[in-house]
């Protein structure tokens, strides 16, 4: 399986679980069950301030990666990115159940040279690895706008990646982020989800092709390919727009990793879940913090 890296501004913020975020990305797609193996699907992709209604920006389409129900990388077909939406379709021309998609995992955080504080990742221009001699945040920082010069709001010092933090670097303070957002498109019978035994998955009782509003749905998450007790989940649904609330869900799962879920109406949803602890892939980092989102379909009975 292929990870890419997502650069969108709100992507970390827009995975957590909180209904209190101004600015959520989603995928939204035109269904989420088809009949026969000669069928398309269409996505939109955006981050907006209500679900599934494009006000804010567009997500690019090449971010997106799509997994047929066997487990090989399938493609977008014509992409499109708006002002406010972002749009592709997926030809569903095999069995199963296809998996719609971003993975990102990364780690940041903050190192001192001296006494001036450099970061890792994020946004902006990565300046090069700091020399033993880089300036203290006391020295002079040379000529207009720099720090504490006319004009001064300089962009924080930062390096690309933690291979770039300096062996003299202290007050090293690094964390692990991994998100996936994932959208569930089954043809004819739904199939058992594939899971990797690493971070937070979804690894439903419930298919997520097959919830019916009138219905409890079982979903089960893992850390680490076991079952996950006290994930905090959001469920919201779409159509903000066209009411007061919110109404969203806030859940957690129990000792076994379980969540109970009645829907209210039919409709799309909004799924959120997030996890946090001290396991990191990489030893360097002190905290993991884990986020799964996806968009699900409820239908009528």
């Amino acid at each position: 399986m292929r990870f890419r890296t997502i650069l969108i501004v709100a992507a970390a913020s827009s995975m957590l679980a909180t209904p209190a975020l101004a600015h959520r990305q989603w995928l939204l797609p035109s269904t989420t069950t088809v009949s026969g193996t000669n069928e398309y699907v269409t996505v939109d992709a955006a981050v907006s301030n209500d679900l599934f209604y494009p006000d804010h920006v567009a997500m690019d389409p090449s971010q997106v990666s799509v997994w047929a129900p066997d487990g090989t990388e399938a493609k977008i077909e014509n992409p499109s990115k708006g002002r406010y939406r972002g749009t592709f379709d997926v030809a569903i021309n095999k069995p199963g159940t296809w998996k719609i998609g971003m993975q990102r995992t990364s780690i940041g955080g903050t190192f001192k040279v001296g006494a001036e504080e450099w970061r890792v990742g994020g946004r902006g221009r990565p300046m090069g690895p700091p020399s033993a001699g880089a300036p203290s945040a006391g020295a002079p920082a040379g000529g207009p706008g720099g720090p504490g010069g006319p004009g001064g709001g300089q962009p924080p010092r930062m390096v690309a990646t933690v291979a770039d933090i300096p062996a003299n670097a202290t007050d090293i303070k690094l964390s692990e982020t991994s998100s996936t957002y994932a959208v569930y498109v089954s043809a004819d019978a739904p199939t058992k989800l594939a899971t990797t035994g690493k971070g937070l998955e979804f690894d439903p009782i419930t298919h997520p092709d097959a919830l019916v509003s009138d219905e409890e749905a079982q979903f089960r998450f893992l850390i680490d390919g076991k079952p996950a007790a006290g994930v905090k989940v959001v469920l919201i649904p779409g159509g903000k727009k066209y009411r007061e609330a919110e109404d969203a869900q806030e859940l957690t799962t129990g000792a076994d990793g379980l969540l109970r879920v009645k829907w209210p109406v039919a409709g799309f949803y909004w799924l959120s879940a997030s996890a946090e602890d001290n396991k990191p892939s990489d030893k360097r980092a002190a905290i993991r913090r884990m986020a799964f989102t996806s968009t699900l379909e409820v239908v009528a009975p």
